[in-house]
């Protein structure tokens, strides 16, 4: 008996079940019209939002699951309203009527149109396999935000702080940061109250005393030449009857801090402002506008003395305004406020993916007293991102210095040499004795140490005075990685931690030094595995918008995005984060949205890669395999493989995913253009670069030459075999140690792979010694670092300066731990159907993956047992699954205790290599095979 047959008996056994339980209830229950089948859940809009408010878009698209017992969905019906009292029978907005159709995520809503303020409620219903219909799913809402700039009545505040400001590194200014004011009056019976606020800089808001929201250096960062972000909160339940008070504090965060080698992009005139619109209706139909104008007060006068993000915070307690941000408060003395119109030509907009907040909290877990240091050092075990809570007894007058380190020098001493010229130091200075309790607003730390010192002097440090506030954009997370080895559980760990620290609003490059900006080499790599470890869809879609604004004229990608070098170069490699990104999004999300929104993008990228070649060889400047290891002296950074194979390999790369979009987005002449066009690069790349043996030639045969050759599929197929012999050989030289940088480091796992190299990737992700994944562990690392060999226990710090223990380029290699080691991987874009195929070796007994696919979550946990390979398995609704066992356990296969036999199904294939492979429908599997002998 096949599966499918095995697994519809048992669908339809359940049908039958829950057909007689129908009958049954209607005979008890008066005919209702009610049934007990689950209805579906996990309604969300467009890339997974939750009854949003302030939604970014009035085109959403609609996504829900299906409850665990149902195999598929054979239509569906949406129904949209302006009310939820109209749903389900009298839906005003949108009614999509019974479709024929199993797509269950991003449907497009084709209604009434909707503009800004609006909001909606939605319902889904679907039919199964049977066409069995399920109950209406429960009611989602969700709100528009202000969507045009013409939607904003309210003007931009705050005070001239330009004159009167600090000056840091090469006179960059660092506003004071300043707080902002105005008292209203509410008279009637309030219905509901909605803030829209947005800042040149950063912004905490209160009302009446109160904090408005829990987002930390809102509104985030963006081009601020050509969009700044808008915030949304609903604070119905904050305004009062009589009188009330709205206040911000305010920073210069990235809009006019210093960034990277001290430059000033965006704030070199004027100052921080504010922007905001405080919008109240009332039972008896009027509405009232409490708008950001010139009736607003503020003073520099306040607690927070200094905020700058790579430099630290200053806090003065002797400053502090009790109850600056309520009625009673006496503002007299406090200043009128500049204001300015709004920027014709800067789009004001919903943010579109989560603000950072605090997330995680991590105690101390030792306290260190070294020798010869003036303070007292907290270890967090834990290298983090955020900012720390002190709980810190101190003396009138006194002054709390914090210091950060990420590692510690070997002999135990302070270190802060990388962050280089970022202070990254905090101050408290206290206006009485006693226990303070304080942590920054408006800056953030890199670092697992912090250093006390400063406080009272008498009382003995205690763990409970330093807490780390680990702070990220709000996701959360994805799927889930560990096996039956230490060393790469904490692998997995170092790269989730690697994650948090840099999507902090943008994909950092690292979170601690004088940098932290969007790299876009960096991000394009990591794609895949962060989208593993997190729900981070929306976070990637924003930043591509921030992409698309930094494209040059000329087509070409800057460095970083948001663009803070204004240079106007690129690099091979980075600038193709343009085309890859996009696919990699809509590949493990199913959203075709992200790829029309960034294909002119992505054109545009092809043409410039064209441009800057001849006869489609490129020419184009690159950072090559950045920080390979053991590269010679004259690369500078760049590794040793050659800077044009390099570009016109990802030239034919880009041309290559530039004619798969235009396949998904049905444009087939153009999808003709760039396939002739990948084929025509490919030929010229197998011409310039290798020999006919398969050899490079005009350069060095590097890992990442052959890496780039194989997985691009740039060569004609006789060559193929002897690529992979020069490939395996580089290998053979360094001992199977890698030899691969930023590029070259993400291919490696999956040619080898392809090859049936399989044993060979297993013994290089488990080599010890330098350079490899498990070094950085044997010293101690607890997320990923920036160079191989960052940091050694015996000699300290590499003493290049450009040196980040918290880095996730490096941690790509996530990406292989889930789909081939665990064995989850997608066949078809958004999991319709997955790949379960996990690769034991490297002597592991066991692995357990899971991950949230947009239809539910897959799991693939497996163990080795007796020569037996035990795979536990779930496939989630509304997909189908192919399951592939290692080839060294092909015999005696059984599933859910029922023989798999290949004269009998013709479901089942086997290939050369041994592995057997069957397709399932949606359920949960135990699987069982046995050693081959």
């Amino acid at each position: 008996m096949s599966i499918y047959l095995v697994n519809t008996i048992v669908y339809l056994k359940r049908f039958i079940f829950i057909l007689l339980t129908f009958k049954i209830s209607i005979l008890l229950q008066s005919c209702s019209g009610l049934d007990n089948r689950s209805s579906a859940k996990t309604l969300r809009l467009n890339e997974g939002f939750e009854n949003p408010i302030g939604f970014y878009t009035n085109q959403p698209t609609f996504s829900w699951k299906l409850p665990s017992e149902i195999v598929a969905q054979r239509s569906y019906q949406i129904v949209v309203a302006s009310e939820p009292e109209l749903l389900p029978d009298h839906a005003d907005l949108w009614d999509s009527g019974k479709l024929d159709s199993d797509q269950s995520i991003f449907v497009p809503y084709a209604g009434e149109k909707l503009s800004s303020r609006d909001v909606f409620f939605w319902q889904v219903k679907f039919w199964d396999e049977k066409d069995v219909p399920a109950p209406w799913s429960e009611t989602a809402k969700a709100e528009l935000g202000l969507l045009k700039n013409s939607d904003w009545d309210a003007k931009w505040i705050g005070l001239n702080t330009r004159a009167d400001s600090i000056k840091t590194a090469k006179t960059i200014i660092i506003h004071t940061p300043q707080h902002l004011r105005k008292d209203f009056e509410v008279k009637a019976e309030l219905v509901t109250a909605k803030l829209y606020v947005s800042a040149k800089g950063v912004f905490k808001g209160f009302l009446n005393g109160k904090p408005i929201g829990n987002d930390v250096m809102a509104p985030g960062w963006t081009p601020y030449k050509k969009r700044i972000e808008t915030l949304a909160y609903d604070v119905t339940d904050m305004v009062q009857n009589g009188s009330n008070t709205l206040g911000f504090q305010l920073s210069s965060g990235w809009h006019f801090g210093r960034l990277l080698w001290n430059k000033m992009v965006w704030g070199k005139t004027g100052s921080p402002k504010v922007l905001c619109q405080l919008e109240l209706s009332f039972a008896d139909g009027t509405k009232q506008v409490v708008n950001s104008d010139n009736s607003w007060k503020g003073t520099t006068e306040g607690p927070i003395r200094f905020a700058e993000i790579y430099d630290g915070e200053t806090y003065n307690a002797n400053y502090e305004m009790p109850g600056w941000a309520t009625p009673d408060y006496d503002s007299s003395q406090w200043k009128g406020v500049n204001v300015s119109d709004l920027d014709e030509g800067i789009s004001l907009h919903p943010k579109r993916h989560s603000s950072v907040k605090n997330k995680v909290t991590i105690p101390t877990k030792s306290i260190l007293r070294p020798k010869d240091e003036a303070g007292v050092i907290f270890d967090l075990e834990q290298n983090m991102v955020g900012v720390p809570l002190v709980k810190v007894p101190m003396k009138k007058g006194d002054t709390l210095r914090i210091r950060f380190s990420e590692m510690l020098a070997p002999e135990g001493l302070f270190y802060t040499d990388n962050y280089r010229s970022a202070k990254s130091t905090d101050y408290y200075i206290a206006n009485k004795d006693g226990l303070i309790e304080w942590s920054p607003s408006f800056t953030f730390h890199g670092f697992r140490y912090v250093e006390l010192s400063g406080f009272d002097a008498s009382q003995a440090p205690q763990k409970n005075w330093v807490n780390g506030l680990v702070q990220f954009s709000d996701f959360e997370s994805n799927g889930t990685f560990s096996s039956s080895d230490e060393k790469l559980n904490q692998l997995q760990s170092n790269i989730v931690w690697g994650l948090r620290g840099n999507f902090f609003d943008i994909p950092t490059d690292c979170p601690q030094r004088d940098e932290r900006l969007g790299w876009t080499g960096d991000a394009q790599v990591f794609t895949p595995t962060s989208m593993y470890n997190a729900n981070v869809h929306a976070f990637w879609s924003s930043w591509l918008q921030s992409l698309r604004e930094s494209q040059f004229e000329n087509g070409g990608i800057p460095f970083v995005a948001p663009d803070v070098l204004e240079n106007g170069k690129v690099s091979s490699g980075w600038g193709d984060a343009a085309v890859i990104i996009p696919w990699n999004i809509y590949w493990y999300s199913g959203d075709t949205s992200v790829l029309k929104e960034n294909y002119a993008m992505m054109k545009a990228w092809v043409q410039h890669h064209k441009d800057e070649s001849t006869d489609l060889v490129s020419h184009m400047n690159s950072f090559g395999d950045w920080l390979q290891p053991y590269q010679s002296k004259k690369s500078n950074k760049r590794g040793d493989t050659s800077k044009s194979l390099i570009g016109t390999a990802f030239f034919a790369h880009a041309a290559y995913l530039t004619a798969k979009t235009a396949e998904v987005l049905n444009k087939k002449e153009e999808q003709q253009i760039y396939e002739t066009l990948y084929q025509d690069i490919s030929k010229a790349f197998d011409a310039s670069f290798f020999d006919e043996t398969g050899k490079v030639k005009n350069g060095k045969g590097t890992q990442t030459g052959y890496l780039l050759a194989l997985h691009f599929k740039l060569l004609p197929n006789y060559k193929i075999s002897g690529a992979q012999e020069n490939l395996l050989e580089t290998i053979d030289e360094a001992d199977n140690h890698l030899r691969t940088g930023f590029l070259g480091t993400p291919l490696l796992p999956f040619v080898l792979d392809q090859m049936g190299e399989g044993k060979l990737m297993y013994s290089i992700l488990f080599k010890e010694t330098y350079p490899s994944w498990f070094y950085s562990i044997n010293q101690g690392a607890t997320t990923m670092w920036e160079r191989w060999n960052s940091y050694d226990k015996l000699e300290g710090y590499n003493p290049q300066s450009m040196n980040s223990l918290n880095h996730y380029a490096y941690g790509a290699i996530g990406q292989w731990m889930y789909e081939r080691i665990a064995g989850i991987k997608p066949l078809a874009a958004g999991y319709k159907k997955i790949h379960i195929a996990p690769l034991p070796g490297g002597g592991l007994t066991s692995a357990d993956g899971a991950y949230d696919t947009p239809y539910g979550r897959a799991t693939s946990v497996w163990k080795i047992q007796d020569d037996k390979f035990y795979l536990q398995v779930n496939v989630p609704s509304n997909t189908s699954a192919l399951i592939t066992l290692p080839s060294s356990f092909p015999n005696n296969v059984t599933v859910n205790g029922e023989v798999l036999n290949t004269e009998h199904h013709k479901n089942v294939t086997k290939a050369v290599d041994g592995s057997i492979s069957f397709e399932i429908f949606p359920g949960h599997y135990s699987i069982k095979s046995i050693k081959s002998k």
